[in-house]
This record gives structure tokens, sequence and C-alpha cells, in this order.
């Protein structure tokens, strides 16, 4: 039963065709079932209210007729009166024999020794209501009711109409039985005519509204089906076009803009393309010219204590900005090459506390002179997993790299833990953090979040960009949180086992005592991929 409901859920939810047809089916039941209601109560209304008028007639002829025959007697004892009200009684109802006709009741209810008697011998006792025989006998009004008389056949309905007869020795009540069984059967027909009207005009109306409705819900889905083949990369799908009406309006606007996409993606493939093949060109005629510069720039370095202290110095600038091109030259060969889809990886079992602890002694130098104490906190035990030894030793040192640049003389605390599916790497600074908006923008290529803010290191700007690819080969997330004036937090996730697809990092990404901000506090900045894109790489 609940899979039904909510496949049934999922069916309306999903089908735009079966809402409206279920709409139409439910607004159309209720008003043909209201018409219905009404044109069935107004043409019983007619039949009773037409076999009233008809009632009333005769019964008025009656009246004057047993008033005729009635004053002869004087007495209500008189022995001959019983005789005279049943032939009065037979002689009303016309066919006193006719089962189907009417029956006429002769009352005295004012004279108990009068008995009621009637046109035929059937028993009426009960077809008269205490109401109809008040209004008749105490009010002296021509009144009518209608009863079930359970006594003739399947509990036939008659309309009981009753006036009332003065005569020398007292008033008595003359009453007309008549049978509805003719009108009965009149408003049951009219009542299935109706009803099978109605039901013929909802199912009609189903019909309609399924097929309008398919009308425009079919080119709809169609659309998103070529929008759908669009988005996989078909660029070549489009719509197809009947008639000039809206829809078809509808269909050729849509080509035409799946056209100027088409163009204009391929355009920008193209682009794409020779920006590649430029970026990657240029990188390695460079490597040529740089490797004879480097060679004489060695030498020249090797002899400055010989040179004056003017060119000494030049020699030593030239040396270090040697290295930072060469630095960049070697980004820019690795952004070419995750461009163009040729990074692949070199998985090996690594024990990456290892590669965390050596990293944090190859830069222990530069934290000492940017005077930033680095805390590490990593398992007793070792924590292999499948990776590259290169790149995550690359993505760590730009981690910490980075949060010693920006953490404005404060502690960086590094924590490694594992779950066993998964590792996690955080690099937490207290240092400039982030603004709110710089989150989109961390991760891009040469962005700085300061470009007037002195660095410590000669960064190319490109090392997070690099990271953040190296953790998208591996399949993990590369995460950053920060608020401004109150550091920032990079987290590195990766799975144990090459492969893996990660579900939960073992490490939050939200310091514990960032996870109730003050009233003041602008809260943190959106977690995004990165934070300043001038790591060394």
């Amino acid at each position: 039963m609940v899979r039904a409901f909510a496949a049934l859920r999922l069916l309306w939810r999903r089908s735009l065709n079966v809402r409206i047809v279920t709409i139409t089916l439910c607004a159309s039941g209720l008003l043909v079932g209201g018409f219905a209601y009404l044109v069935a109560q107004s043409s019983v209304n007619v039949l009773i209210d037409g076999t009233a008028k008809e009632v009333h007639d005769r019964i008025r002829v009656g009246t004057a007729y047993a008033q005729k025959q009635l004053t002869v007697h004087s007495q209500p004892n008189d022995p001959q009166l019983p005789t005279t009200l049943k032939d009065t009684a037979v002689n009303l109802a016309g066919s006193p024999d006719d089962p189907d006709g009417p029956v006429v009741v002769v009352a005295a209810s004012g004279t108990p020794v009068i008995e009621t008697v009637a046109s035929r011998s059937v028993d009426v006792e009960g077809m008269i209501g205490a109401e109809l025989e008040r209004a008749v006998a105490e009010h002296g009004k021509l009144a009518y009711e209608i009863r079930t008389w359970p006594g003739v056949g399947e509990g036939v309905k008659y309309l009981v109409y009753g006036a009332p007869v003065p005569t020398r020795f007292g008033q008595v009540e003359l009453y007309y039985l008549w049978p509805l069984d003719t009108q009965d059967q009149i408003a049951r027909q009219i009542q299935i005519t109706v009803l099978v009207t109605g039901f013929s005009l909802i199912v009609l109306l189903a019909v309609l509204s399924n097929l309008v409705t398919r009308m425009v819900v079919d080119p709809v889905r169609a659309a998103a089906r070529t929008a759908q083949r669009l988005s996989a990369g078909l660029l070549d799908q489009r719509m197809t076009v009947h008639g000039e009406d809206d829809l078809a309006l509808l269909a050729a606007s849509f080509n035409q803009m799946a056209a100027n996409l088409q163009r204009q993606i391929l355009r920008l493939e193209e682009m794409s393309r020779l920006q590649r093949r430029f970026t990657s060109d240029v990188s390695h005629e460079l490597r040529t010219p740089l490797t004879t510069v480097r060679m004489a720039a060695d030498l020249i370095f090797s002899e400055r204590d010989a040179f004056e202290p003017a060119v000494s110095r030049s020699a030593e600038l030239l040396q270090n900005e040697l290295d930072r091109f060469e630095s960049l030259l070697s980004d820019l060969l690795e952004i070419s090459r995750f461009d163009a889809g040729f990074a692949a990886l070199d998985v090996e079992p690594t024990d990456l506390v290892a590669i965390l602890r050596r990293v944090v002694d190859r830069l222990a130098s530069l934290a000492d002179r940017a005077g930033v104490r680095v805390r590490v906190e990593v398992p007793d035990d070792v924590v292999i997993a499948d990776v590259d030894p290169r790149r995550v030793e690359r993505v760590l040192r730009n981690l910490v790299d980075n949060a010693i640049e920006h953490a404005e003389g404060h502690p960086v605390d590094v924590t490694l833990a594992s779950d066993g599916s998964a590792v996690a790497v955080l690099v937490r600074d207290r240092g400039v953090g982030l603004s709110p908006g710089e989150d989109k923008l961390v991760f891009s290529r040469f962005w700085r979040a300061d470009p007037s803010r002195a660095r410590q290191t000669g960064g190319t700007g490109l090392g997070l960009s690099i990271s953040l690819e190296d953790a998208r080969l591996h399949g993990g997330w590369l995460e950053a949180w920060g608020v401004p004036g109150g550091g920032a937090q990079f987290r590195l996730t990766l799975p144990l086992r090459s492969g893996d697809r990660l579900i939960a990092s073992p490490l939050p990404l939200v310091p514990p005592e960032a996870s109730a901000p003050s009233p003041t506090d602008p809260g943190p900045a959106a977690v995004t991929e990165g934070r300043d894109g001038a790591g060394s790489a």
C-alpha cells in the first residue's frame, strides 16, 4: 500500500498530463454531479407539483360531492351513515378494484362514533400523518404530504391530500391517497439519463483534456530530451518543427538557440585548444634558452665574491629570479598537461605521515624567518594510502607554505587523521583569513587576496590551482574555510584506496571554536576549494 501510494505520488509530481487530467476529472465530476442533482430534484418537484395540482382539483370536486351526499344525515349515530360514507368513497375513487388507482378515505377525527372508511379494503392505518390530520381536522385547511405505504406493494409512495367536509352532524375529512409509482419511474429515468449523460461528458472531457495536454506536453518533453542531449555534448541535436503555431515557434526558437550555442561552444573550444597549445609550446620553447641562461647565471653566481658589491647583489637577484622563473615554467607545463587531459597518477602505497613530516621539515627555515611555529598532530601509526607521492607532497607543501605566508606570526596547526576509508589533512592558520566573496576566487590562476601585500616567498600564483587539480585527480576534495581576521583552514581529503568514492571526511572543515559565532561576528566565508593562488609549486 505504501509503495503504491509512493508510486502514485511520484507519478503525480512528474507527469503534467496526469495532473491536468486528474484536475479536469475532479472539477468536471463535481460540476456534473451538482448539475445532475439539481436537474433530478427539479424534475421530481415538477412531477409532484403537477400531481398535487391534479389531486387538488379532484378533491375540491369530491368535497362538494361528499357534502351533497351527507346532507341527508343529521345525526352521527344514524345507522345509514356508514353505508353513505362507504358509497361516497367508492364513487369518488372511480375504480375501486384497480390496485394502482387512488384510495379515497373518509374519516371523522372529531366524532369517535364514526369509523374511518376507505374506497377499497386496505389497511390505511398510519397513512395519514398527525400534522396533516391536524391541519385538515382542526384548522380546516386543504393540505397534502408524501408518505410511503408499506402495506401496498414494495412500499409505494403516495401523495396524501386532505380537505374538510362540513355536514349537518359535524365535520368529516376527505383524503385522497394518490399513488406516485408512475412519477417515481419517470424520475428514475430522468436521473439515469442525467447520470449517463454526465458520466459520458466527464469521460469526453478527460479525453479532450488528455489530447490537449499532450499537444502541449509532447513538444515540451521533446525539448527537454533535446536539451539533455545537448548538455551531454551532442550539439547537433535539434527539435522537429511542425506547422506554424506557437509550439512550432518554440521549436524553431529552440533550434536557433541550439545552433548559436553550438557555434559559440565550438568557437570557445577552438580558442581554448589554441590557448593550451600556445601555453604548452611557449613553455617547451622556453626550456632551451632558460637552460642556457641558467648555466651562465650559475657561473656568475659562483664567482660573485670576486665582483664589486653592486654586481654581486645583481648576481644574487638574477639567481633568485631564475629560480622563480623555472618554477613558473614548471607550473605552466603542469597546468597545460591538466588542461590537455594528459595528467596521470603514478599510484603506489605511501605513508602520508612521513610525507607530511618531510614537508614540515623542509619548510622549517621559512617558518623561522616568518616567526611562525608549525604544530603537527599525526597518528602514532603509519597511514598508508594509494596515492601519487609526488603530487600529494606538492599539495601539502603548497598548503603549509600558504598558511605560513598568511599566519601573521601566529601558530599554524597541521592535523592528519584517517577513518579506515579516507584520510584528511587540516592546515589551520590564524592570520588574515577570508573576506566575503573571496571564496569564489581562491583557486583562480595568478589570483592573490591582497596584491599590495608583501610576500615572504616568490610564489608563482599557480600553486593552489595545481593542488586543486591534483586532489581531483586522486578523486579527493580540497576545501577551505575562513573568516576575516580569524584565519583560514584548508582540508585535503583523499580515499585510502585508489578508485574509491569519498562519502565523508574524517576531520571537520569548520574549526570547533568557530562553530558558534558571536552576534557581531560576520560569519565564515563560504566553503570553497582554496584561498590564495600564490602558493609555490
